[in-house]
């Protein structure tokens, strides 16, 4: 089966591995430019085209595809049964839409119609989901709405976070794909369409989410917290500058909203539902990670003291 594979991030690495181990006939990989990259800001290739390079897969980085009459002849003379997408992160047009006859199959990691967006991975944990999964799905005109094709249920582990996770479903995702496309050509799939009235949004995370709100209860600040490794992950405000939390758990011990409650050397912050947030490791703008405790000693912390 000839195919053109569309991707760029690490998550998208498994599928393209698997469709080549599965003798899946990969014509062309389609990735994004490279891009500057650490303080030198020097260019670098994504990771689907470090992994196409040692495959040795012909790849194409075009900037723009809506209308691109090059890239839209190339991908014509290959004739391919279907294209896969994973992650590629461009809107794909009409004439990719219509060009194979199996069509655009993309993996999407969660459980459609729930969490259609950029971060599902990191929405469903913030959420405080405890189940999620890959699907394929046939790619429309809309965002994540294509009708549905195969789904794999994986649970979310109490301390996963939106690091540990995603390796984890691009795998099972990268199975599911190959199941899919053996599925399409054998004619054993029967598409499902969505249920529109149960879709939510995953949209692409901003800096502010991170932002913590101790209005919310502490069990749901920890899950954002998973939800948002590494970026933008949780931080408030400490005598005018951030601070970022890098390890907490949530807490029984009533403080009001805001409110540092100090027990030996625990440190306690109100959140809302009568919860508390224990910080476990911080670490403050322009010093080095710490343990809470060191943080208490320096920084002179007391009881009543407020974050935010």
């Amino acid at each position: 089966m000839n195919l053109v594979f569309c991707g760029t991030p690490r998550f998208a690495v498994p599928t393209v591995k698997k469709l080549v181990e599965g003798g899946f006939a990969v014509r062309l990989l389609v990735t994004q430019p490279d891009k500057p990259r650490g303080r030198g800001l020097e260019l670098a290739p994504s990771a689907v085209k470090e992994c196409a390079l040692e495959l040795g897969l012909s790849i194409v980085q075009p900037e723009k595809i809506k209308n691109n009459e090059e890239f839209r002849n190339q991908l014509a003379a290959l004739k391919p049964a279907a294209i896969v997408v994973v992650g590629y992160g461009r809107i794909i047009p009409q004439w990719m839409i219509d060009l194979p006859p199996l069509g655009n199959i993309n993996l999407h990691a969660s459980l459609l119609p729930k969490y259609r967006g950029a971060a599902p991975i990191q929405w469903a944990i913030a959420s405080g989901e405890t189940v999620t999964g890959v699907t394929t799905m046939r790619i429309d005109a809309g965002l994540d709405t294509g009708d549905i094709l195969l789904q794999k249920e994986i649970p979310i582990a109490p301390n996963d976070t939106a690091e540990t996770l995603a390796p984890h479903l691009a795998t099972v995702g990268a199975d599911l794909m190959v199941d899919t496309l053996r599925g399409l050509a054998a004619g054993t799939i029967q598409p499902k369409p969505q249920d529109h009235s149960k879709a939510t949004l995953a949209p692409i995370l901003k800096k502010e989410d991170g932002l913590i709100d101790f209005s919310r209860s502490a069990i749901e600040t920890v899950n954002r917290w998973r939800g948002f490794q590494p970026w933008p992950g949780a931080y408030t405000k400490f005598r005018g500058k951030n601070l970022a939390v890098v390890a907490a758990k949530s807490s029984a011990v009533v403080a009001p909203i805001g409110e540092i409650r100090l027990q030996g050397e625990r440190t306690f912050v109100g959140c809302g539902a009568n919860t508390s947030l224990e910080l476990l490791e911080i670490q403050l703008e322009g010093k080095k990670r710490m343990s809470t405790r060191d943080f208490l000693h320096g920084y002179h912390l007391t009881s009543g003291e407020r974050l935010g």
